[in-house]
């Protein structure tokens, strides 16, 4: 039987911690193996508990959750850290991911929603708010981060998304919504394992090396006059 993902909650509400306990519990294959008010107190626990996941509040005591993030990852450098918070800021959001985070999520994000981003967490995939995509966006522009420039490959298409396939440019617009490799294939009426494929061919070609710098790519390129 596959082991349970770990989770770890920091979030100062006891509250809070309360029903995210209950409502993870609910998941077979999620386990919340500790929690802590406060960063300090976390980095006390991680050490000996190094879960799969940490969910992160922002606002705590003493120190912001996206300060917090590098020491959390020290203290537990396996554990992928996703931010869980209120704050729709898009500086707060590229703060998050510069430092380290896995992922952006609102407190809004409904439960199966939040279950299944933490499934994709722990396997690498970041995760973010579909709302938050266009503050990411803004927020790499006014710090002035370099686009990346797609390889011209000869005899490919010359669309702003060059040199993407069209299949791959559905893709791509996609994961510019935010969209899940399930999400994806389901809109789009194709295999999961094709998605995949098509992420992979996507980074390779466009020079880039996560979901998030591809879904910054596609809305900055959407944004621009033809």
């Amino acid at each position: 039987m596959t082991q349970p993902i770990t989770l770890f909650l920091i979030d100062d509400h006891t509250l809070l911690r309360r029903g995210l306990v209950a409502l993870l519990s609910q998941q077979p294959d999620l386990r919340v193996v500790g929690e802590a008010g406060d960063a300090a107190q976390a980095l006390r626990l991680l050490p000996a508990l190094r879960p799969d996941v940490i969910l992160l509040d922002n606002h705590l005591p003493g120190v912001l959750g996206v300060d917090a993030i590098a020491g959390l990852r020290e203290a537990s450098s396996e554990s992928r850290v996703i931010m869980l918070t209120v704050s729709e800021d898009g500086q707060d959001l590229a703060a998050a991911l510069r430092n380290g985070a896995q992922g952006y999520l609102l407190k809004t994000i409904d439960g199966d929603l939040l279950a299944d981003a933490i499934r994709r967490a722990a396997r690498g995939e970041p995760v973010v708010s579909p709302e938050m995509m266009a503050k990411l966006v803004a927020a790499f522009q006014s710090q002035g981060a370099p686009e990346p420039e797609p390889v011209a490959q000869e005899g490919e298409p010359t669309s702003p998304l060059s040199p993407l396939s069209p299949r791959e440019e559905d893709v791509l617009r996609e994961i510019a919504r935010g969209a899940s490799n399930k999400e994806i294939a389901r809109q789009l009426s194709i295999a999961e394992t094709t998605v995949k494929i098509h992420v992979q061919h996507i980074l390779r070609k466009l020079g880039l090396s996560s979901r998030v710098q591809a879904a910054v790519y596609a809305s900055d390129r959407q944004r621009q006059p033809e």
